[in-house]
C-alpha cells in the first residue's frame, strides 16, 4: 500500500490525504512556520521602517 493511499477512519478506502491535512498534522512543520512567518514579517517591517527615515542634514 502506497503512503498516499493510508486508510482514514471515515473515507473510502483507497482515497488518498488531502495535502492540506498533512500539512496540518505535521506538528513540526507547524512550529517551524508559527517562528518563520512572525520573524521574516518583522525583519522586513524593521527594513521598511528604517529605510522611511529621513535622511538628516
Amino acid at each position: 500500500m502506497a503512503e498516499e493511499e493510508i486508510k482514514t477512519g471515515g473515507g473510502d478506502a483507497g482515497e488518498p490525504i488531502p495535502f492540506m491535512q498533512q500539512v496540518l498534522d505535521n506538528p513540526f512543520l507547524l512550529l517551524f512556520l508559527g517562528i518563520t512567518v512572525p520573524t521574516v514579517t518583522y525583519i522586513i517591517w524593521g527594513v521598511m521602517e528604517v529605510a522611511s527615515i529621513p535622511v538628516a542634514q
